[in-house]
This record gives C-alpha cells, sequence and structure tokens, in this order.
C-alpha cells in the first residue's frame, strides 16, 4: 500500500524539478570531482608519497571497490528509509572521508582514506540516481539526463585542470586536490535541506543483508588482491593464486546462495534475472571500465608517457569530456521525443569500442590530434550508455523497487570500473616493468629497479627518465586494446535489448498484482 502515495498523483512542476535537482546535482558533481580532481594529479601524490605503480592503481581502487560493496546497500536503504536522510548521510560520510584523505602521510595511509570515502561515493552514486527516478517518469527522464550528463562532464573537465592546477600551485599542494571537495558537499548538504522534497515511506520491519553484501564485499576484494599481485609477488600457478582465486568464487558462490534466500537481499535476484537487467549490466561493465579506466590511465599517459604537467593533462583530456557532455544532452533529448533508448545504448556501444581500438593504438610519440579524436570517440560512447542503461532497467521495474534496481546497475558498473582498473593497472605495471628493464639494458645503464618501482619520475637521470617515459606511453596504448576488446561485449548485450518505448508515469500501472505472485 505504501508504493502508491509514494507514486503520487500530482506531478512536478518543471520548475519544481529544476529547484529539486539544483541539490542532487551539486552532490553529483562532488561524486564525480572525488575522482577526477584526482585523476591527473594522481601522478604527482604517489611520487610525493613515494608510492609504486601497484599503489597507484590501489589509490584508485580501494574508492571504486568500497563504493562498489556499498551501492547495493544504500540502493536497498533508499527503498526502506527517507530518501533525503540516505542523501545526506552518504555526503557526511565522503566529506570526512576527504578529510582523511587530505592528511594522509603515506600511500598506504591514502589507499585506507580513500576507501573509506568510497563509501560515501557509493551512496551518492546510487542515491542521486534513484532519487531522481522518484520524481521524474522515464519517458521525461531523458530530458533531464542531459542535466546530468552537464555537470558529469563539468565536474570531468574541471576535476582534471583543478586537480592540476592544484598541484602545480606551491602555496596550495596535492593535498587540497582532496579538501576541496568538503565545501562543495556542505553546499550541497544545505541545498538539498532547503529544495529536496521527495515523499517516501519508512517501513519498521527493515531487515538489511549484511552477509551478503560483506561476502560480495570480501569475495571481490580478494579477487582484486590477486590480480595486483599475481606475476609479482607470485606464480600465476601457484598455491597462492589457487587460494586467492578459489577463495573468492566460494565468497561469492555463498553471496548468491545468502541472496536468493534473504528477505532483503542487498542484489535481488529476481531483478537480476530479468532479461533487461542482464544485459544492462554486462554493458555496464564496459561503460563502467571506460569511465574509470579512461580518467585514470589518460591522466598518467600525458604526464608519465608524455612529460606534460597536470595542468596540461587535464586540458588534454577535454575531447573526452566534450564528448560526454554533447552526446548525453542530445540522446537524452532525443529519447524523451521518440520514447526509444535502444537505438542511443547499441550507436554508444559501437563509438566506445571504435573509440578505445583507437586509444589501443597510441605510443609515446602519437599526434595529440590523433589521441584527441580517440577520446572524443570514448566520451561519446559514454555519454549514450551510461545513463540510459540505468534509464532502461528503471523503466521495467515499479516504483518500489527503484532504489535496488538503480543500486544493482550501479554497483556492477563500478564492479566493472574496480576490475577493470585493477586488472589494466596490473597488465601496466608488468609491461612497463618489462619495457624499462628492457630499455635501460640497450642504453647501457644498469638497472637499479628504482626506475620501475617509484613513480617520482623528476628524481631520476634524464637517460632513465626518458625510458621510463617511453615504457609509459608505449604500454598505455596496449591496455586500452584490451579494453576494446572487452567493450564488444557490451555492444552484443545492447544489440540483443529488447525494443521498448518508455512508458510516461512515474510506476508501473500493471505489475502491482503479478508482484503478489513473485514472493510466493
Amino acid at each position: 500500500m505504501s508504493a502508491t502515495p509514494v507514486a503520487g498523483t500530482e506531478p512536478m512542476s518543471h520548475r519544481q524539478i529544476l529547484e529539486a535537482l539544483s541539490g542532487l546535482l551539486l552532490v553529483l558533481f562532488v561524486a564525480m570531482l572525488s575522482g577526477t580532481v584526482v585523476s591527473t594529479a594522481l601522478p604527482q601524490i604517489i611520487g610525493a608519497l613515494d608510492g609504486s605503480q601497484t599503489q597507484y592503481t590501489w589509490v584508485v581502487t580501494a574508492t571504486l571497490l568500497t563504493a562498489t560493496a556499498s551501492t547495493p546497500i544504500w540502493g536497498k536503504l533508499a527503498d526502506l528509509f527517507d530518501k533525503k536522510t540516505m542523501v545526506q548521510v552518504a555526503i557526511v560520510i565522503f566529506a570526512i572521508g576527504s578529510v582523511i584523505s587530505g592528511f594522509a602521510q603515506s600511500a598506504g595511509q591514502l589507499i585506507a582514506a580513500r576507501a573509506f570515502q568510497g563509501i560515501g561515493v557509493g551512496g551518492l552514486q546510487a542515491l542521486v540516481q534513484v532519487v531522481i527516478a522518484a520524481m521524474i517518469p522515464p519517458r521525461e527522464r531523458g530530458r533531464y539526463n542531459g542535466y546530468l550528463g552537464a555537470v558529469m562532464a563539468v565536474a570531468t573537465v574541471g576535476g582534471p585542470l583543478l586537480g592540476g592546477l592544484i598541484v602545480d600551485t606551491s602555496w596550495l599542494g596535492w593535498r587540497w586536490c582532496f579538501f576541496i571537495g568538503v565545501p562543495v558537499a556542505l553546499v550541497a548538504l544545505f541545498v538539498l535541506q532547503v529544495t529536496l522534497r521527495v515523499p517516501s515511506t519508512r517501513r519498521t520491519d527493515v531487515k538489511i543483508d549484511y552477509l551478503g553484501a560483506g561476502l560480495i564485499a570480501a569475495g571481490v576484494s580478494l579477487l582484486l588482491v590477486w590480480i595486483s599481485f599475481v606475476d609479482g609477488s607470485f606464480a600465476w600457478i601457484s598455491w597462492q593464486s589457487g587460494a586467492m582465486v578459489g577463495g573468492s568464487v566460494l565468497l561469492l558462490a555463498l553471496a548468491v546462495l545468502v541472496e536468493s534466500r534473504a528477505a532483503e537481499p542487498v542484489v535481488p535476484l529476481h531483478i537480476v534475472r530479468r532479461h533487461t537487467t542482464a544485459l544492462a549490466i554486462l554493458a555496464s561493465v564496459a561503460v563502467g571500465m571506460a569511465m574509470f579506466g579512461g580518467a585514470v590511465f589518460l591522466g598518467q599517459y600525458f604526464q608519465i608517457g608524455r612529460g606534460y604537467t597536470p595542468t596540461e593533462a587535464g586540458l588534454l583530456t577535454i575531447p573526452m569530456m566534450a564528448g560526454v557532455l554533447g552526446a548525453s544532452i542530445i540522446s537524452g533529448r532525443m529519447i524523451t521525443r521518440s520514447g526509444r533508448v535502444k537505438p542511443y545504448i547499441v550507436a554508444g556501444t559501437i563509438i566506445l569500442v571504435l573509440g578505445f581500438a583507437a586509444l589501443g593504438l597510441i605510443d609515446h610519440e602519437t599526434s595529440l590530434v590523433l589521441v584527441g579524436g580517440a577520446m572524443l570517440l570514448v566520451g561519446t560512447g559514454v555519454g549514450m550508455t551510461m545513463q540510459n542503461l540505468v534509464l532502461a532497467v528503471q523503466n521495467t521495474v515499479p516504483l518500489k523497487d527503484i532504489g535496488a534496481a538503480s543500486a544493482t546497475i550501479a554497483f556492477f558498473r563500478s564492479l566493472g570500473g574496480t576490475i577493470g582498473v585493477s586488472v589494466l593497472g596490473a597488465v601496466l605495471a608488468r609491461d612497463v616493468q618489462e619495457r624499462i628493464a628492457g630499455g635501460l639494458a640497450a642504453a647501457g645503464v644498469p638497472a637499479t629497479g628504482g626506475g620501475s618501482g617509484s613513480l617520482n619520475i623528476n628524481a631520476l637521470p634524464e637517460v632513465v627518465q626518458n625510458v621510463v617515459r617511453a615504457a609509459y606511453g608505449d604500454s598505455t596504448g596496449h591496455i586500452f586494446m584490451i579494453s576494446a576488446c572487452i567493450a564488444v561485449v557490451g555492444v552484443i548485450a545492447a544489440v540483443l535489448l529488447k525494443p521498448v518505448t518508455l512508458r510516461s508515469s512515474l510506476d508501473l500501472a500493471e505489475p502491482a498484482r503479478p508482484e503478489a505472485k513473485t514472493g510466493a
């Protein structure tokens, strides 16, 4: 009975929606900024903390991992508690994590602080979609997705530029890359308190599946630890590999078992098993790799592989963000006009593959015009797919399941990004190490290990610097070609989606009765 009053019969006016969206867009901006402001500054940060390539990857992976693990819990909490309160709690956690990150004294401390910050990021990335779905019907949502795309583009373009400027400004320093998000988060907290009015019903018989969430987090974490250290600390075929992979499979299998029996599962299997949701999950993995891998490794490519400053690296990523901005706004408006979402998702995934394939051909001497064109394709692909995959799934579920459905897609997109960054980072580290060893040998320089273990490139002799930069520049193309192959899965999933016309109502009219059967 609670679903009916939540859906409501009085649609919000365009002005009311924009007022409510103002705070939500600030929240989205904060979440995006937390990753992008660090992307171009990260080589400098890890260099200052004397960290390694593996730690470089884990500064990003730690946030993604905890965000991934917590996303479905936030989505379920949004279905059970007041959505506005949940968003505000996520903002507070994010702000605290940002402050702790800014005071980190070592790469290990920074990784731990970023992991805590990721819990808040997980809430923000899931709850913004949930609240918007509770206010706007799917057909009209495409129109407002353009605003989301614009904010994403500003955060993603402005973040690297801001991070570069902060690092390059002597009286600020890299720590302000983390502190800068705190005032924005506090402003978002205030704006949401004033503008956001989302009807919701609090249930007293709440049962959160913490066991399932814990098993999922543990299973994924163990797999990522194995990916990071295999072929370095131990061999592919070893007892360590067997224990980690076997343990990860066992934990994830137990998670599926727990989720199938839980009263309130964090990842509802009846939603995951649906045709549209299952295919959207596959496509979201590819989009997750594009979003996170592109931002993380392109910043490193421009700075370490090409020798540009953090500010210049931020400027050089503008083509990708221009693609995200243009594609999300244009496709959003066209979807609202036609009510059809599949053609844009299919086109977006194909463009994504082409962009990755083009980036797969770059090396440390590739023309910046060609690199920019490839990034524009990747950005266009992300802009046409990311929000629209969530929209396609939201269209198939009743309002009472919007939180779980939205969080499920965000969960797997984040999981794809987490695994993608970890796998690609591990491949990059191995490839770079081999290229540096070969380059030093060819130059007649004794390999001391310092060149490959630390990212403090400027502290190295000029000859070694040239070898290291060439190694990073040439290896980056290799990991993007792997991304192109994985992104093909997204194309297949998008093609298999059923063509539907988006509904114009907030809630499903007919599925109210079949739900009683589902529980039986």
